[in-house]
């Protein structure tokens, strides 16, 4: 992308390559594709988000490291990527839900949220002087219309999924979910399927360390991260 006659293409976000290809649109995906691994899959009765962290040194407190987020008491995000970018967009997104809630007295729907946060992201592939975000977002939720998966990547598409995986491994774990996913699974049976999606893509031993994981369920619709000691009885299949 760098070299030859695609040069003149790779240093201009509105300007297409022979090809119809945004190179920097790509790099953005590249920078999503290259950021931690964050699984997610879904049954009737819940949905679950789990997501690796990096702790690149021992003095770093893991705690205050961030790659789940919550939006609303009834949405959760997961970011993969640029954190800076991502940050802005939660914001964002929150103010957004808040706004709803205060205009119409009710949760927002999530596919509302995510097709704004969308338009939104879209705008930045379009126009000079500006760059694409460089982060995509993992939503779960549980609205009006059940439970629901959706991504959003830098180019502005969104897509709803019953499972999926992003970020580094993310073939791998697709393809784990793909085996074993079934629409019908119970919720520790789900929470299981999410972690084991997760140990089977990545190179480092999964821990209650490095492991974040949150769920909403059916019957509340709340927003709940596990605590250390969940996660620790979870992937040593106690629970």
């Amino acid at each position: 992308m760098f070299g030859g006659g695609q040069l003149k293409y790779d240093r201009a976000l509105t300007v297409f390559s022979p090809e119809g290809r945004l190179y920097q649109v790509e790099y953005a995906l590249e920078a999503v594709r290259r950021g931690t691994l964050a699984v997610a899959a879904k049954s009737k009765n819940a949905v679950c988000l789990a997501a690796q962290i990096k702790i690149a040194s021992p003095l770093m407190d893991g705690d205050e490291i961030d790659k789940i987020f919550q939006i609303d008491e009834h949405i959760g995000v997961a970011i993969s990527g640029l954190h800076a970018d991502s940050r802005t967009l939660i914001g964002y997104t929150r103010v957004q839900a808040q706004t709803y809630r205060l205009t119409y007295d009710e949760p927002v729907r999530l596919s509302m949220l995510v097709k704004d946060v969308a338009d939104v992201i879209q705008q930045y592939t379009q126009y000079g002087g500006i760059r694409p975000w460089g982060c995509a977002l993992f939503f779960i939720g549980i609205d009006s219309m059940g439970t629901q998966i959706y991504t959003v990547s830098p180019s502005g598409i969104y897509r709803s999924f019953k499972a999926y995986a992003m970020g580094n491994g993310e073939a791998a774990a697709r393809e784990y979910l793909r085996e074993n996913y079934s629409e019908s699974l119970g919720f520790n049976d789900l929470v299981h399927l999410t972690l084991d999606a997760l140990k089977s893509a990545t190179d480092e031993e999964a821990t209650k360390e490095n492991t974040r994981l949150v769920y909403i369920k059916i019957e509340d619709k709340k927003f709940t991260v596990a605590t250390k000691d969940e996660i620790a009885q979870f992937l040593s299949g106690t629970k």
